[in-house]
């Protein structure tokens, strides 16, 4: 990789590039970008998008992401696309059949590898690894594939493994953890108060059993334990603690930039992000002014990010033949055991 990429990934507003948008990301050149629904209609568009993000930035393997868990949190839907499950329901079958479950899981995800790859998308923002609580807010809830770290961990690490196999990298998150959240940090920056002690024995176990997945995405959360002034995204201990306590040592990117838990200026957001430790800062909405706003607070990614990219992006190549037409049979009829 040849500098200057830009330590960011933005978003694009509709179903194709403006001529505003081309001019912007060729000068950006952010490192890559990340689809919406409202960047969805059919596949043959989005085929089209994906070409055009790629050839604004000149760069053939410029990453492009999209949320693809199932449920309510998936952007590719009906009539074009299958309506995958949540994390719950193949958790559930993890708990009742271990072997069942696991084979559920692959092949969903290895599912979702071949419809993303097929689209020119290479990177879904999966496995969600957190542990809802009682009483938590359920911007989670079935999202998470179950209320404990082996159930968590066991099925994270297979859909992980699901999406390399198919082509596409993963992204752990929300690091470190966002399931005993009382608050939508899409709307409000929530803050957990347990001890460290309490939460290095639940809500960070699965981020350092899966440290080695390639891709991670920070959490908007204020864990006071480690940091009661900075939210994880903008805080040098927490960030410091997910590298050398829990051992991540992959590609670390902000959450959306433009979610409501972060105050400032986007230039302010995306500088502070950065200078904490993330080694990406991500915006999501396409606004322009924004997007504007967030390249005045970032530069080129680090030397660091840069071999941390390196490292990932080699393993969107897949492994092995697969048969969707065979996978999505026998997904049905585990799912209905």
């Amino acid at each position: 990789m040849t500098s200057p990429v830009s330590a960011v990934l933005f978003g694009c507003e509709g179903l194709r590039l403006s001529d505003a948008e081309r001019r912007f990301f060729a000068d950006a050149n952010p490192l890559g970008f990340i689809l919406f629904a409202r960047n969805v209609d059919t596949p043959d568009q989005i085929r089209a998008l994906t070409a055009d993000l790629r050839s604004s930035v000149g760069r053939a393997d410029a990453p492009i992401l999209i949320d693809q868990e199932g449920g309510r949190v998936q952007r590719l839907r009906p009539p074009h696309w299958r309506q995958a499950p949540t994390g719950r329901v193949l958790g559930d079958l993890y708990r009742r059949d271990a072997d069942k479950g696991l084979r559920a899981i692959w092949l969903n995800y290895r599912l979702i590898a071949r419809e993303l790859t097929d689209l020119g998308i290479d990177v879904d923002c999966v496995p969600c690894l957190d542990i809802p609580v009682p009483g938590a807010h359920d911007v989670i809830g079935d999202r998470a594939y179950g209320d404990d770290a082996d159930t968590v961990i066991a099925c994270g690490r297979m859909a992980a493994q699901a999406l390399l196999d198919g082509g596409v990298l993963p992204i752990s998150k929300h690091i470190p953890g966002h399931g005993r959240s009382t608050a939508d940090s899409h709307h409000d920056l929530p803050r957990v108060t347990e001890p460290l002690d309490v939460l290095e024995a639940t809500d960070f176990v699965p981020f350092k059993a899966l440290n080695g997945i390639p891709l991670g995405m920070t959490a908007h959360i204020v864990y006071d334990a480690l940091d009661a002034e900075n939210c994880a995204t903008q805080s040098t201990a927490v960030i410091g603690y997910i590298r050398e306590t829990l051992g991540f040592d992959g590609l670390l990117m902000s959450d959306d930039l433009s979610m409501r838990a972060l105050g400032g200026s986007f230039a302010d957001r995306a500088r502070t992000s950065l200078a904490a430790g993330c080694d990406l800062v991500l915006h999501c909405n396409g606004d322009m002014g924004e997007m504007t706003a967030v390249m005045d607070g970032t530069g080129p990614l680090s030397a660091a990010a840069v071999q941390r990219w390196d490292r990932a992006a080699p393993l969107r190549t897949g492994t092995g033949s697969f048969d969707p037409t065979e996978a999505l049979d026998e997904l049905t009829a585990l799912l209905a055991s």
